[in-house]
């Protein structure tokens, strides 16, 4: 099973567990501690706590979701860069041929890597038993060595050089696009604070238990509930995770580059 299914299961339960802990203990309670005034009470306080995690829930899911769509996005302008070289080294000839070889390398090895439940780019180029992502240092090596081919290009004439030097400034541009993809891939959710909003929906559960009565209607309320903030949860996970979980970023811009580059 995927994080995403664990943290959803471990969430459900602890909240309908909390909840049963309340109901459980409803009973236990002295009619001292029934009386109106203190249920007004609890209640109070429980909506002061429920706003408070409301709020962290919202902050968090908006965070995530952001850096998902900053990673996206930054994800298919990389691909246009892609095209955009591949393009230059199209006019330069077929001095540069090598090197669209290795381009179509890069790009496909990309794609195999960042999404491996997808079907795998046709052709040669490097696989791996356990996907790394943008970040791994291999794949990063072959686009070191298409700028080491660019670098070492020798223009014949005024209109390769203006070329070639076209071609160094994408090339570093694509470097550093690649770089910003790496920061951006990078996990922004604070667990310690994640762990601590998740107690406390539990005691918010809890207390909805040693409130509510006891029937079938209140019992599959909770359950419901508690399986929509779950589900909330697991959307912060896997928006954190740009490239993986069930919400991830789409492998089309990438692919589009390829089959661009893989025209005649």
């Amino acid at each position: 099973m995927a994080l995403g299914g664990w943290i959803v299961l471990i969430v459900f339960a602890l909240l309908v567990g909390a909840a049963g802990i309340g109901m459980a203990l409803q009973s236990r309670l002295r009619e001292g501690h029934k009386t109106s005034q203190t249920v007004d009470h609890v209640r109070l306080v429980v909506s002061i706590l429920v706003t408070i995690t409301a709020l962290v829930l919202s902050l968090l899911l908006s965070e995530v979701k952001t850096s998902y769509d900053t990673f996206d996005a930054r994800l298919r302008a990389f691909a246009g860069d892609l095209s955009n070289l591949d393009i230059h080294l199209r006019e330069y000839g077929a001095e540069a041929k090598p090197i669209r070889a290795i381009l179509r390398e890069y790009i496909a090895a990309a794609i195999a890597d960042s999404w491996p439940d997808e079907p795998a780019p046709p052709g040669d180029y490097p696989k791996f038993a356990k996907p790394g992502g943008v970040e791994r240092r291999q794949i990063a090596a072959i686009l070191i060595r298409m700028d080491s081919e660019i670098h070492r290009l020798e223009p014949p004439d005024g209109f390769h050089q203006r070329l070639a030097q076209s071609l160094t400034a994408q090339v570093d541009a694509t470097l550093a696009a690649r770089r910003q993809l790496i920061q951006t891939a990078h996990n922004t959710v604070s667990w310690p604070l994640m762990v601590a909003m998740c107690g406390w929906l539990a005691v918010v559960f809890g207390v909805f238990g040693l409130l509510a009565p006891r029937n079938a209607v209140v019992h599959l309320t909770i359950v419901i509930c508690a399986f929509c903030v779950a589900s909330a949860i697991l959307l912060i996970t896997d928006y954190d995770s740009p490239l993986g979980g069930l919400v991830h970023v789409s492998s089309d811009s990438m692919r589009d580059a390829l089959s661009e580059l893989d025209e005649p």
